[in-house]
């Protein structure tokens, strides 16, 4: 049974060690969140996948939005599948772009496909394997206009993924013009943040977070978009992303950046 017959569907995921479900939205008719040992993972709106609903993601959306003119076709690198959420929405937005999401667990990757079907004429191909040792298996299929990284939370990510040397890597599979989007989910006092604010700003020549204005207090948990660019920062990014939401958004680089990144 598909989520598209509306009933919750769940799995249990030996690689993981607990149960994945899929239920409807009750409150979007046409979308369905993906849950993991019952918390909340990704939504997705299989009706109108160009609707991003997680605050986190619509800031990286907004990225995509500016990456390059609208509705032009991109190269998109996904590390840590989820739902697909982001690669529905770039397929959704930008027909004709070539993407590419590398997902760890086998099993979620079939429930998640088997359970939310991506749209006919979708151009992804899907590398079953750790998001660092797929990256030499990915780089034919680019230079990518966007790499998103979405699988850091909490002060146990993986050591050799929250690495300078990982960025540098990442960083060589981007285009003149391309960037790297990570999500980075924490807790006070926002150490794994600074930590790969740190990293980043050793591999890009850019770096700035999206965050509501609370997280740069370092007081609460939540999650911040760190931005990693090989180029010099488009100017018009400044006010045009905290402009596109969710509001309030706030955008820091530069010296304002350094009280969080130190």
């Amino acid at each position: 049974m598909s989520a598209h017959d509306g009933a919750r569907t769940t799995r249990y995921l030996r690689g993981i060690g607990a149960h994945a479900s899929v239920e409807p939205d009750v409150h979007v008719p046409g979308a369905y969140v993906l849950s993991i040992a019952g918390a909340e993972q990704s939504h997705v709106d299989l009706a109108d996948p160009a609707r991003v609903f997680y605050a986190y993601l619509r800031r990286i959306a907004n990225v995509v939005d500016l990456i390059a003119p609208a509705g032009s076709p991109i190269r998109a690198l996904h590390l840590g599948a989820g739902a697909l959420t982001l690669a529905r929405y770039i397929a959704a937005t930008r027909p004709g772009s070539v993407q590419a999401a590398v997902e760890l667990e086998r099993e979620l990757l079939d429930f998640v496909l088997e359970q939310l079907p991506l749209a006919p004429g979708t151009d992804l191909t899907l590398h079953l394997g750790d998001a660092r040792w797929e990256l030499p298996a990915v780089a034919e299929q680019g230079p990518f206009e966007v790499i998103v990284l979405d699988i850091f939370s909490g002060p146990e990510a993986p050591g050799h993924i929250a690495h300078p040397d990982f960025y540098r890597e990442a960083a060589g599979l981007l285009s003149p013009r391309g960037a790297l989007l990570v999500n980075i989910g924490d807790d006070p006092p926002l150490t794994l943040v600074r930590s790969q604010l740190r990293a980043m700003r050793s591999a890009f020549d850019e770096v700035a977070v999206l965050a509501e204005p609370d997280m740069f207090t370092a007081r609460f948990p939540g999650n911040i978009v760190a931005i990693g660019l090989r180029a010099p920062w488009p100017e018009e990014w400044t006010a045009a992303l905290p402009a596109a939401g969710p509001h309030p958004t706030r955008l820091a680089r530069g010296v304002d950046l350094d009280p969080l990144a130190g």
